[in-house]
């Protein structure tokens, strides 16, 4: 798929409308294009996008970028757990600050990963209490990352469970009993171009079917995770929100859905999650939606 070039029936007028729930639009390898980026996503039915904050630095980087483009674009206010020695008693503060602005729809990206360990695993911990205790206190969804932490990230959750509003398990490329973990936390799934791997992402397939429809997101996390599968091939190894489309469609198959259907159940459940504005979904979607909190 080339970007801005819609998959038959997508991004017409009236045709399939996606949310990229979880897009690094601040990441510096789209200094050069990041408008045309933009534009290529539209062009595809990529209608709103939620700009991911892994600093405080990018969670203010994500705001700016939201108010920019108010309605399109929107933005999540975090730390990473590898930028985790970052938030501090001091700093913590400051990230509510920022979260508390109207064009932040989730706290995070916060989590564990013990797969790089960036940042101790004490403090990586501590920086994830401190941010689901933030997001509780705002009423605010989270924004999750895991990798190679699963039992203390479920230990941490658990703790907070019930004190938080929503959340979502961004770029989940685990196995089926983590799935269920997460399902019975009350989570979302984000699901990303993993799925495209078939050296990688091929034990995704078969869970597709396990994610309730308003539970299950769509997401790039550009300019990461490019599918595998894209042909032509891009020249470039960048991943933007133009290809989302094109991951959806790898997920409706899977699921043994039309990519129509997909895309009108993802764009609820993340407007849902969210809170984001746009047409109200109909209501046989909204029958089985995610209880509005973990209990």
């Amino acid at each position: 798929m080339v970007p801005g070039r819609a998959l038959p029936g997508v991004g017409q007028p009236g045709a399939a409308r996606f949310i990229d729930i979880g897009i690094n639009l601040g990441h510096d390898s789209y200094d050069v294009d990041r408008d045309a980026v933009i534009s290529r996503a539209e062009a595809v039915g990529v209608v709103q996008m939620v700009v991911t904050g892994a600093t405080i630095a990018g969670s203010r980087q994500a705001i700016e970028l939201a108010r920019s483009r108010p309605g399109k674009l929107f933005a999540t206010a975090g730390v990473h757990p590898h930028h985790a020695t970052e938030l501090t008693s001091d700093s913590v503060s400051e990230l509510a600050e920022l979260a508390r602005r109207s064009e932040v729809v989730a706290v995070g990206e916060c989590g564990l990963d013990y797969f790089r360990d960036f940042s101790p695993r004490a403090a990586q911990r501590a920086a994830f209490h401190r941010q689901l205790e933030l997001a509780a206190g705002l009423g605010k969804p989270v924004f999750l990352h895991q990798r190679d932490a699963h039992e203390d990230f479920l230990a941490v959750l658990r703790e907070h469970r019930k004190n938080l509003t929503a959340g979502v398990a961004h770029c989940f490329t685990s196995s089926a009993p983590e799935l269920a973990a997460y399902l019975d936390l009350g989570l979302a799934i984000g699901i990303t171009g993993w799925i495209c791997d078939e050296r990688r992402g091929a034990h995704l397939l078969p869970l597709m079917r396990e994610i309730p429809a308003d539970r299950l997101l769509l997401e790039t996390d550009g300019p990461y995770l490019l599918p595998r599968d894209l042909r032509p091939k891009p020249a470039s190894r960048r991943n933007e929100p133009a290809y989302l489309p094109h991951i959806a469609s790898a997920v409706a198959r899977a699921r043994g859905e039309s990519i129509e259907a997909l895309a009108l159940s993802s764009t609820a459940a993340a407007r849902k999650l969210f809170g984001l504005p746009g047409d109200d979904p109909p209501r046989e979607l909204l029958a089985a939606s995610p209880a509005s909190r973990y209990d």
